[in-house]
């Protein structure tokens, strides 16, 4: 028996070449002894699933398909690779990082397998490679060095909707992926005389597109923006989830027609939720729920997760992990795009930023393309070209519920 969760990550990266599998799994095998916290499988404990050591290696897969982590094919790891063509993918349990966390360790995988496949010697800066030292920073406990118990409710915070505008009205459940590229010269610049960021930017035309595609609705348009608290509160080493989000809400009364105030409105709402405060406060909640967690039966957590996981809460969802680069690897790189299938939102726009472009991957989990052709109507009009580099069905890894019998 297999119980779905929501609660998958991936990355995925086009080279300039076909992708040699020999090499690459013998990066990640080698990969092994400087991010071991990678290198785990899930093991209960009394009422608690924990992350242990796993000497089996990671899977690495020369097709698209997708494989349950967790299981006996995944080599029970909670992550696992594939690859096929130029493209290679690397899919992680969500429990273990988010994207701020999986980006070091691809870095350093493209570093090992280019060093290889082209014979080249790469600066060494800035790479997290075997036989550097791990910092304490990076894999102790996230919570060190913050006053979390002293943290208070902030003066600031949003009241979540929860009559927001649903994309998905019963139309039967089809999760796929739209990959666009925009040149990042654009982008920036629209954003630098709109008041806005491409997060912003991304949310304003999103909700722009629903309410081209519905103007008649009173229903508010909810966006979740991913914001990193570990940043906020100086702490960027450690792997551990932190990431949160801040909520936008675009009311039906509130005139879209001016992108440049519709921005300003929303960089603000995101400056005030995203103050070493609230971010402290975020932290002291997130350590009570560990608690709570904590103290059910292991199969009442699990529901209760997948539930949250799976459980719509806004309309729409931008996530921005910042990568711009990756050094002396940018030549070898067409392409860089992070997937996340839509769990609590009915469409998810995962960006990332390498070589002057910004790669969108647009999750939906609908068939019908209104939305996503008003998107493009909207991109359109802001004097942003764009490409449309492919559409296919999310073939993301699952996780198989260790307790599931």
């Amino acid at each position: 028996m297999y119980a779905r969760f929501p609660e998958h990550y991936g990355v995925t990266v086009t080279l300039t070449e076909p992708i040699d599998g020999i090499i690459l799994r013998e990066v990640v095998e080698e990969l092994r002894e400087r991010f071991p916290y990678f290198y785990v499988r899930s093991q209960a404990e009394g009422e608690d699933l924990l992350p242990k050591a796993n000497s089996l290696p990671m899977t690495v897969r020369n097709t698209w398909d997708p494989i349950r982590l967790c299981s006996k094919e995944a080599n029970y790891h909670l992550g696992a690779f594939k690859y096929e063509g130029k493209r290679l993918a690397f899919e992680i349990s969500h429990s273990l990082t988010d994207g701020a966390g999986v980006l070091p360790y691809i870095k350093s995988v493209l570093y090992l397998y280019l060093s290889r496949k082209t014979g080249q010697k790469f600066d060494p800066t800035g790479f997290r490679l075997p036989g550097s030292i791990i910092p304490e920073s990076e894999v102790g406990n996230p919570f060190a060095e913050l006053d979390i118990d002293a943290a208070e409710k902030p003066l600031y915070e949003t009241k979540t909707v929860h009559d927001f505008y649903r994309l998905n009205t019963g139309e039967k459940k089809h999760n796929r992926f739209t990959y666009l590229i925009l040149p990042q010269e654009q982008v920036m610049r629209y954003c630098s005389d709109n008041d806005g960021s491409p997060n912003v930017l991304l949310s304003v035309l999103l909700s722009r597109a629903v309410r081209r595609v519905n103007p008649q609705s009173d229903k508010t348009v909810s966006v979740f923006v991913v914001i990193d608290h570990k940043a906020i509160l100086g702490n960027r080493d450690n792997y551990r989830m932190f990431a949160n989000i801040a909520e936008l809400d675009f009311p039906r009364e509130r005139d879209l027609s001016n992108i440049m105030k519709a921005c300003t409105i929303a960089r603000g709402q995101i400056m005030l939720q995203a103050q070493p405060e609230n971010s402290l406060w975020a932290m002291k909640q997130r350590k009570m729920s560990y608690l709570q967690l904590a103290q059910m039966p292991l199969q009442m957590k699990l529901e209760l997760i997948a539930k949250s996981a799976g459980s719509p809460r806004w309309s729409i969802g931008v996530s921005y992990a910042n990568s711009r680069s990756f050094g002396p690897l940018d030549p070898y790189i067409e392409e860089l795009s992070f997937l996340s299938e839509p769990g609590v939102t009915d469409m998810l726009c995962e960006v990332a930023c390498i070589n002057q472009h910004f790669f969108l991957a647009v999750a939906q989990n609908f068939s019908s393309e209104e939305y996503l052709d008003a998107f493009l109507d909207e991109l359109s009009e802001t004097g942003i070209s764009y490409e449309v580099k492919r559409k296919e069905d999310i073939r993301l890894c699952g996780v198989e519920n260790p307790n599931a019998t």
